[in-house]
């Protein structure tokens, strides 16, 4: 049996590790979505703001779906932790640079000295999306597609017109029949709209 000082002593540590976990984190909030660069758009929206909606998207296409919703969102919402240290990097650069490699190692580091459950949860989720076998991972995998289209239509509407090029390939990689037909009515739909049907303009 531990000694209540030695356990102290560990718990001390993880909670260190999570701590420094969250302030890594943090840096998502910083880290700009390069792909949005190439479209013109010169302030794009961070990896924390694209991973906060891609996760509530995640949620309720589960839902849609049938599946796992707890599973599903974690997927999406740690889906891109490991670009807290090599920034998010856009097609073209992947198209010159491997970059799974990397990120494999960097969700490693990251693991380390955190909560020991929590880890094996994180890599399971993580072996699971990479894997794109379970109907959790490929709902999971769908929220993160749609939700670049949805902010695609967005800049769109607001008069960034290169951003319609992200309308030509990704929509050929959505699997399931929810998220086909979201993106159906994304490419009708007035991005604008929904807040004016908030607020009541006086004529």
């Amino acid at each position: 049996m531990k000694s209540p000082n030695k356990a102290s002593k560990g718990a001390d540590k993880n909670i260190d590790g999570a701590l420094d976990f969250f302030a890594e984190a943090g840096l998502l909030k910083h880290i700009k979505r390069s792909g949005w660069w190439v479209a013109g758009i010169k302030d794009p929206e961070s990896v924390a703001e694209h991973s906060f909606r891609c996760g509530i998207m995640a949620y309720y296409l589960a839902h849609m779906e049938k599946v796992d919703s707890s599973r599903v969102m974690k997927m999406a919402l740690f889906n891109d932790i490991h670009e807290a240290r090599i920034n998010d990097l856009h097609k073209m650069g992947h198209h010159y640079i491997d970059f799974r490699d990397a990120e494999a190692r960097v969700f490693q580091d990251q693991m380390q000295g955190l909560n020991s459950s929590f880890t094996r949860e994180m890599k399971a989720l993580r072996k699971e999306y990479e894997d794109q076998e379970t109907p959790e991972s490929i709902v999971a995998r769908d929220a993160d597609i749609l939700e670049c289209l949805l902010q695609a239509k967005e800049y769109y509407d607001n008069g960034h017109t290169k951003a319609k090029k992200f309308f030509q390939r990704a929509p050929k990689h959505l699997k399931s029949a929810s998220a086909k037909k979201i993106w159906s009515r994304i490419r009708q739909w007035d991005s604008g709209e929904w807040w004016e049907k908030v607020v009541k303009f006086e004529r």
